[in-house]
């Protein structure tokens, strides 16, 4: 079995006072979209946060870049994995609040303030929050605000339509925050142990995350209408070899993720509070035995 890359930590010197969030981004030799990930948290952002960068490789200027920034970041020679950047950026965390974030993103305007505005209304710290992604076509996500095309990469990024436009796409708050950015608080983080890094170089982590937070009493999964990013979809994974996420899933849990996503965290509604534990009805036992019969699949 293959080791990563020994990971380097670079904490800077730099004030806290008055930081929201430590918004943590891996990437992969991606500059542009991470210059324009970043220049948007700043820019659209109402709060100042701690950003802490995992950057794989770097070699297309990414290291100088963020040295030359001042931020905090941690770096591998080759590519780790997402579930390695997000664990290792994450130990340098200063705030309350760790902010989940790809570098395919451009965070909106009052994008941290909605998002800061439901963990005010929490009260504690047993809750994940997602902001609702825009992107060009329509997926398998129901939690997307899609198609509205304002560009499928940099060169043909309508920032300027995007602005104008995006807060007149009608959207509704929904269920199971499974997506980035995901906001959460460093105790849940600590108390689950970040990302499981068996599920390296990262297909399927995340539902695999949300399930630890289930398992941790988590029932507060709220995706946040108002607050919204542009996604350009995925520029990294397009150059990974994936490891089989769902099936792994499946071993390690005993139930599908789409069982999961569907009867726990009840991804196709609308928000509407706190999730109760799944009412065990014909349709949800017929599930289970299915993926019990997968199980025995080789």
């Amino acid at each position: 079995m293959k080791s990563i890359d020994k990971i380097d930590f670079s904490l800077s010197k730099g004030t806290m006072e008055n930081k929201k969030f430590s918004v943590i981004i891996p990437t992969w030799n991606n500059l542009p979209y991470l210059k324009t990930c970043v220049g948007s948290i700043q820019k659209n952002g109402r709060y100042k946060h701690q950003i802490i960068i995992h950057i794989n490789d770097g070699s297309d200027g990414t290291l100088d870049w963020v040295r030359e920034q001042g931020f905090d970041f941690t770096h591998s020679a080759g590519n780790t994995g997402v579930c390695f950047a997000f664990n290792a950026a994450a130990a340098l965390a200063k705030t309350d609040y760790l902010c989940l974030i790809d570098d395919d993103n451009y965070l909106l305007p009052g994008w941290d303030y909605y998002l800061f505005e439901e963990i005010e209304k929490t009260g504690h710290p047993y809750f994940a929050l997602s902001a609702t992604k825009i992107e060009n076509k329509k997926t398998f996500n129901p939690c997307v605000i899609a198609p509205h095309d304002y560009g499928n990469g940099l060169e043909s990024f309508d920032e300027e339509r995007l602005l104008k436009t995006y807060k007149e796409l009608p959207f509704q708050d929904w269920n199971g925050s499974s997506w980035y950015p995901m906001v959460i608080h460093k105790y849940i983080w600590n108390l689950v142990g970040g990302m499981s890094v068996e599920y390296t170089p990262g297909m399927y982590s995340d539902p695999d995350f949300m399930m630890k937070l289930w398992m941790a009493g988590v029932r507060y999964f709220k995706g946040v209408s108002k607050s919204r990013s542009y996604h350009f979809m995925s520029r990294s994974v397009r150059r990974i070899k994936k490891n089989n996420g769902k099936k792994q899933f499946l071993k390690k849990w005993g139930i599908s993720n789409s069982t999961f996503r569907e009867h726990y965290l009840r991804m196709d509604s609308h928000f509407k509070g706190y999730l109760d534990e799944p009412e065990m009805n014909l349709k949800l036992r017929l599930r289970l035995l299915k993926d019990k019969l997968r199980l025995m699949l080789p």
